[in-house]
């Protein structure tokens, strides 16, 4: 199956930390190092993106 990577436009200009996503299924999601795209790449499902994303956003893993 062809996947169609996206990296976010807050990555800027293909700075060193970028990752990139793709929609494996309905359910699933790709991620993986844009700056090694032949690397290890991870699965994650929809709820686990969502909740992940949501823990980004209230700063539980901030710094």
């Amino acid at each position: 199956m062809e996947m169609s990577w996206r990296k976010s436009s807050y990555s800027g200009n293909g700075g060193p930390d970028c990752v990139e996503l793709a929609r494996l299924s309905n359910a699933v999601i790709g991620t993986r190092d844009s700056t090694n795209p032949d690397g290890p790449k991870h699965a994650f499902t929809v709820a686990e993106m969502a909740a992940l994303f949501e823990a980004i956003r209230k700063g539980d893993y901030d710094l």
